[in-house]
């Protein structure tokens, strides 16, 4: 048999990144498949993972330069930069989230390097996958965390309450976009009390809007847009339906204390939701959470990382929204890639063994090449 593989576990650079890729649990099940695990020192001390436990996982705790020399194998949250990976062995495999549209050039230098990229995001949506699927895992927190972040600057309370002094009513919480993220957007708000509703392009997410007991809100007027796209990821609406959805909205929104946004659409710029217009018919006092701030924006104004107050309503969204849940995120994007290799996992072999279905949709670069046709097109 094979000598099972080095897997090298880095530290994140990107900026505001907390999360790391590996946590000692997801140690522990690689070194179980016959592999060795080395992790950089301080790897997962912003998500709460001290050193001594990857140790105690059964881990090397070495330096960046160290983790890398050899490794078949490089797991990351994104894609570390190139110059950190010259040791890696030859045909390496780096399996992170890689952004490949908006990091073409880091792609291109893998590629260079003779380095087998695979990128998380391209996981397709398919039955089998969906313990490997990145996206769903951190959009879940994320949803989760936009609804807690907008209660928190929001200046009022969320539920309905029944005091000596008076009641309060509850807040309006509409969800614009009912994918992962607003369907837990939706849970969360509900949980904390707010009358919410609810809007997608895709009309099938009716019925799961209604079954967390919102409201849906949707365009009539309008019949036989989908908008869904294959593997459930919503497609760009036509102008005739973003005109009746404006309309509606605009209705809609003048009522909400509290929005959130959540439309993306894979290498596209997010859809524009909420015009400036739209934001002058809130109530002062409002807020707007944009999920999708980092591709451009479904709110028009709204800048990462930034409170942005517009006409009395304030505009926020942040540019790594999972980070902000570093130790959970982490887990469940660390047992992500575990899944992942963990079913291709070949004993005779000693390491993973890609399959086309998978393995083609997933792999950006091989043999110095750029070889996936999302690229290439």
């Amino acid at each position: 048999m094979t000598q099972g593989r080095r897997i090298a576990v880095l530290k994140e650079r990107a900026d505001a990144e907390t999360r790391v890729a590996a946590t000692p649990e997801t140690v522990k099940k690689f070194i179980g498949l016959g592999a060795s695990v080395a992790v950089e020192q301080g790897a997962g001390l912003l998500a709460a993972v001290s050193d001594g436990e990857y140790r105690d996982a059964g881990a090397q705790i070495v330096s960046a330069e160290e983790a890398v020399r050899g490794a078949d194998i490089v797991l990351g949250v994104q894609g570390p930069d190139p110059a950190l990976l010259a040791g890696a062995g030859d045909g390496a495999w780096i399996v992170a989230a890689l952004d490949p549209f908006e990091q073409r050039e880091r792609v291109d230098a893998y590629a260079s390097a003779g380095l087998e990229a695979l990128a998380m995001e391209f996981m397709p949506r398919i039955t089998r996958a969906q313990s490997m699927d990145i996206l769903s895992s951190q959009s879940n927190l994320s949803g989760y965390k936009a609804v807690l972040a907008a209660a928190n600057v929001y200046g009022r309370a969320l539920p309905m309450m029944m005091t000596a002094a008076g009641t309060i009513t509850a807040a309006k919480c509409f969800v614009m976009g009912v994918g992962v993220a607003g369907l837990q957007a939706i849970a969360t708000a509900r949980r904390l009390g707010a009358q919410v509703s609810a809007t997608d392009v895709r009309s099938a997410t009716r019925e799961q809007i209604l079954s967390l007991g919102a409201k849906p809100i949707f365009v009539e007027s309008v019949e036989g847009i989908e908008g869904e796209g294959s593997g459930g990821y919503a497609t760009e609406m036509s102008e005739e339906y973003q005109k009746a959805q404006a309309e509606l909205v605009s209705s809609h929104i003048a009522k909400q204390d509290m929005v959130i946004t959540t439309a993306l659409i894979p290498g596209r710029p997010a859809p524009r939701l909420i015009t400036d217009a739209q934001i002058a018919t809130m109530k002062a006092g409002s807020v707007i959470f944009d999920l999708a701030v980092t591709q451009g924006g479904n709110v028009e104004g709204s800048v990462a990382d930034e409170v942005v107050e517009k006409h009395g309503v304030k505009i926020i969204g942040y540019s790594n929204t999972p980070a902000h849940l570093a130790a959970d995120a982490s887990a469940l994007f660390a047992r992500n890639l575990f899944n992942f290799l963990s079913a291709f996992w070949d004993k005779e072999a000693g390491g993973p063994v890609l399959d086309e279905e998978i393995g083609d949709a997933v792999r950006l670069t091989k043999g110095g090449q750029v070889v996936n046709e999302r690229l290439l097109g």
